[in-house]
């Protein structure tokens, strides 16, 4: 179910539990600043999710809150693990979920890195 991006940050979910060590992932790439693994369902053959290590609901909190040092930080870990997966050649996209209409589930702010194959249109008619 989609979650209300103003709701105020749950301890709670997958990713936070993930960033403790309490839910185990398929680690691709970790940092100060971010946490790269697989995606459990991927919708790709390379769908790597990037997770700050901060307590950021959106994108909308992290860019409006986060110290200027964590969000240089974190995107340059997404930079980072598109070139270890050797995707800048073939491409790849990027996508943050926000909100409702944006469809974001998880109330932790996370970048989806696609890559692997022609992805198609950006989004379904």
């Amino acid at each position: 179910m989609p979650i209300d991006p103003g709701l105020p940050y749950d301890r709670a979910n997958i990713f936070a539990r993930i960033l403790r060590g309490e839910v185990p992932c398929k680690r691709v790439y970790e940092d100060e600043y971010a946490l790269a693994f697989h995606d459990i369902a991927p919708q790709a053959p390379v769908h790597v999710l990037v997770i700050p290590k901060g307590a950021w609901v959106s994108w909308d909190d992290f860019s409006a809150r986060a110290p200027d040092a964590e969000i240089v930080g974190f995107t340059r870990a997404i930079g980072h693990v598109t070139r270890l997966l050797k995707l800048e050649a073939p491409g790849y996209r990027l996508m943050v979920n926000m909100g409702g209409h944006g469809h974001q589930e998880v109330p932790h702010l996370h970048v989806h890195i696609f890559g692997g194959r022609q992805l198609g249109a950006m989004i379904a008619s």
